[in-house]
C-alpha cells in the first residue's frame, strides 16, 4: 500500500511540473527543417555573415486589387506601405519598384509585391509575423478607402513557416477532439462499462502531454521540429490506449476470476506490463534509428516517438495499475449494453477458434490483399510533389498564388549561388570580376532560369570600375557582394514553368558543373536557398534509407531472439513487420498518387510525389 501510494504521488509531482511546458509546444517548436551540415546550411550561414545586407533575411509582401506603381497613385499608395513598414523597428529596408523601376515588380493587372528585410532579433524571423500582419492590416484597411479590392499578403518563406506551424496546431488540436468522443464511444462498446473505458484514454491524454512537455524542456537546448507535436499524439492515441487495453482488460478478467483488487492489479502489471515493455522496446528501436539522419525534422520525430513511447509504457506499467488497486471493482461502473457486450465476446471466441482451425484459408484471404498493396509501394515517388499542394487558407498560401498569377513565384524560390574567389583574385579585380561575369552569363542561358542577378549584371560592366561600382546603392553592394572581397552572390530566379522540381535540378546541374563555372582556378561555387534545402533533405534522407531499414531489422531481430528464445518467432515477427510497413506504404500510393478516396481527405488532386 505504501509503495502505492509512493508510485502516485511521484506521478502528480511529475504531471504538474511537465504539464505547464506541453502548453507552450506551438510557441518553441521549430517550423522550418534544417539540414546541418549541408551545403544548402553552409549558403545560409555565408549570407548571414559574411555579407552585410540588410535583406539577408527576407519575407515578401504582395499586393493586389491596388494602382500599379507605374502610375502616379500605384507610387503613392506603394510609398505609404514601405513608409508604414518602415517604421517598425524589426524591418532593416524595404526593397521595391520605388527603389529599381523594373518590369519584375509588376504583374498583368497592376500587381506589386515589396521584398522586406528582417532584423535578426536572436529569435526566430516567424515570431515577427504578428506584428508584421498588425502593420499590414492597418494599412491595408486605408488602401480599401480608395480601392476596395485592395488586399496584402504576406509570403515567403518565413511566413510559410509562420502559417504552417499554426494551421499545424490547430488541426491537431482538431483531431484530438474530434477522435477522443469517438474512441470514448468505442471504448465503452467493447468493455461494456464506461470507467473502464475512461481510463485507456486518461494514459493516452497524460502521455501526450507528458512527451509534449519534455519535448519543450529539450527544444530550450536542441531545436526541434513541430512535426514532433503530430507525431505525438499520434502515436500518444494509438499505443497510450493500447497499452492501456492490455492491462484494464487483463485486471477485469483477475476480477472476474476472483482476485482481490491489489492482486488483480498486480497480475495485470506482471503479465500485461511484459508485454508492453517488450512492444515499446520494439517500437522505440526504430525511432532510435532515425536519430542517425542528419535532417531536424527526422530527429524531432525520433524524439517524439520516444518520448511518447516512454510515457505510454510507463503509465501503463505503473501509474494504471496503481489506479486500478484503488478503483477496485468501480472499474466496471457504468454498464452498458451488457448483454450485447457478452454476446460480442462469444463472437470473437468463435472467430479465433474458426481461425485456429482453418490457418491456410484464413492465411490466403487475409494475406494476399494485404501483399497486393505491399506491391504498390514498388510505385512510391519519394520526391517532393509538385502543384498546388499547401492549405488554401493560408495567407501565405494565397500570396503565394498571387505571385504565380504575375509569373514571379520565382521570387520566394531563388537559388542562391555563392561563388568564393581566391585571396589574390578578390570580387573587385579584374580577374574576379570575369568569374562572377563568366557564371553569371553561363546560368542566363539555361531556359529554366528567368533572371540572374549579380553584381556585374547589375552594372552591366565587364570590368570592375571603381568609381562608378562607389555611386551605386550600398544595399546593393551589399546584397551581391562580401567586404572582404572573397565572396560573391549570384541570384538564380526560375521560370513558372519550371516550378519546384526544375529549380532542384537547376541545383544538381549547377552543382555537378561548379569546377568550370566560372573559368578561374582555385574559386569554389556553392548552392543553396529553397530548391537546394530540399535537394540536401532527399538527399540527407535517401543516402541513408536502406542502412537505417537494415539496423532496425537486424537489432529487432536481436532484441526478439532475446526475448523470446525463439530464431522461428522472431523471423516471422520482423517479417510481419516488415510487410505491413510495405502495405502502409503502398496504401500511400494508392490514395495519394493514385487519388483513390482522396477527395474525402479534403484534397482535390493526386500528388506525384510523397
Amino acid at each position: 500500500m505504501a509503495r502505492r501510494r509512493w508510485v502516485l504521488a511521484s506521478w502528480i509531482v511529475a504531471i504538474a511540473l511537465i504539464l505547464p511546458a506541453a502548453s507552450r509546444v506551438t510557441r518553441i517548436l521549430d517550423v522550418g527543417a534544417r539540414v546541418p551540415g549541408s551545403e544548402s546550411a553552409r549558403v545560409e550561414q555565408l549570407l548571414s555573415t559574411r555579407f552585410s545586407s540588410s535583406l539577408a533575411r527576407p519575407a515578401v509582401l504582395v499586393i493586389t486589387g491596388g494602382a500599379s506603381p507605374a502610375t502616379t497613385t500605384g507610387r503613392e499608395m506603394l510609398a505609404r506601405v514601405t513608409a508604414g513598414l518602415g517604421d517598425l523597428n524589426v524591418v532593416t529596408r524595404t526593397f521595391s519598384w520605388l527603389d529599381v523601376p523594373d518590369s519584375l515588380f509588376i504583374g498583368p493587372q497592376g500587381q506589386t509585391f515589396i521584398v522586406v528585410g528582417l532584423r535578426d532579433s536572436g529569435g526566430r524571423p516567424e515570431e515577427l509575423m504578428p506584428l508584421l500582419r498588425d502593420a499590414t492590416a492597418r494599412l491595408g484597411d486605408a488602401m480599401r478607402l480608395t480601392h476596395p479590392r485592395a488586399n496584402l499578403m504576406w509570403t515567403g518563406e518565413i511566413a510559410l513557416n509562420y502559417d504552417l506551424r499554426q494551421t499545424s496546431a490547430s488541426d491537431a488540436s482538431r483531431a484530438e477532439r474530434r477522435v477522443l468522443p469517438l474512441t470514448l464511444l468505442l471504448l465503452t462498446l467493447a468493455f461494456g462499462a464506461l470507467a473502464a473505458a475512461v481510463l485507456p484514454l486518461v494514459v493516452a491524454a497524460l502521455s501526450i502531454a507528458i512527451a509534449l512537455g519534455l519535448a519543450v524542456v529539450i527544444a530550450s537546448v536542441w531545436p526541434l521540429s513541430l512535426i514532433l507535436q503530430n507525431v505525438v499524439t499520434m502515436l500518444g492515441l494509438g499505443l497510450g490506449i493500447d497499452y492501456a487495453l492490455l492491462v484494464v482488460g487483463r485486471f477485469r478478467e483477475s476480477l472476474a476470476a476472483g482476485l482481490a483488487p491489489v492482486d488483480a492489479a498486480r497480475e495485470s502489471a506482471i503479465h500485461a506490463g511484459r508485454t508492453i515493455a517488450l512492444s515499446g522496446a520494439s517500437v522505440a528501436i526504430g525511432f532510435m534509428a532515425l536519430l542517425f539522419v542528419p535532417v531536424s525534422e527526422v530527429r524531432s520525430i525520433a524524439v517524439g516517438g520516444l518520448l511518447v513511447i516512454g510515457a505510454s509504457v510507463l503509465l501503463s506499467i505503473t501509474l494504471l495499475p496503481g489506479l486500478l488497486a484503488m478503483i477496485g471493482h468501480r472499474v466496471n461502473w457504468g454498464r452498458v449494453g451488457g448483454r450485447r457486450t457478452q454476446e460480442a465476446s462469444i463472437r470473437w471466441r468463435r472467430w479465433g477458434v474458426f481461425v485456429c482451425a482453418h490457418p491456410v484459408a484464413v492465411l490466403i484471404a487475409a494475406g494476399l490483399p494485404v501483399l497486393l498493396l505491399a506491391m504498390q509501394s514498388m510505385r512510391l515517388s519519394a520526391e517532393l510533389p509538385s502543384g498546388d499542394w499547401l492549405p488554401p487558407s493560408m495567407e501565405s498560401t494565397r500570396g503565394l498564388h498571387a505571385l504565380e498569377a504575375m509569373e514571379r513565384s520565382g521570387i520566394v524560390n531563388m537559388v542562391r549561388v555563392v561563388v568564393e574567389l581566391p585571396a589574390e583574385a578578390p570580387w573587385d579585380s579584374p580577374a574576379g570580376w570575369s568569374a562572377i561575369r563568366t557564371a553569371s552569363e553561363e546560368l542566363a542561358l539555361d531556359p529554366r532560369i528567368a533572371r540572374v542577378r549579380s553584381l556585374p549584371t547589375a552594372t552591366g560592366l565587364h570590368v570592375p570600375n571603381l568609381q562608378l561600382i562607389a555611386a551605386l546603392p550600398p544595399a546593393l553592394q551589399a546584397s551581391l557582394v562580401s567586404p572582404d572581397g572573397r565572396f560573391a552572390l549570384i541570384e538564380v530566379m526560375p521560370t513558372e514553368l519550371a516550378g519546384q522540381r526544375g529549380a532542384m535540378e537547376i541545383v544538381r546541374e549547377i552543382r555537378g558543373g561548379r569546377a568550370s563555372l566560372t573559368g578561374l582556378a582555385r574559386s569554389k561555387i556553392l548552392v543553396g536557398g529553397l530548391a537546394a534545402f530540399n535537394v540536401d533533405y532527399e538527399a540527407a534522407i535517401g543516402d541513408r534509407f536502406w542502412s537505417i531499414v537494415a539496423a532496425v531489422v537486424g537489432v529487432t531481430m536481436l532484441a526478439l531472439l532475446a526475448a523470446f528464445r525463439s530464431a522461428l518467432i522472431a523471423a516471422k515477427a520482423v517479417a510481419l513487420n516488415l510487410l505491413s510497413v510495405a502495405a502502409a506504404f503502398g496504401a500511400v500510393v494508392v490514395v495519394f498518387q493514385d487519388g483513390v478516396g482522396l477527395r474525402l481527405l479534403g484534397m482535390a488532386t493526386p500528388l506525384d510525389g510523397t
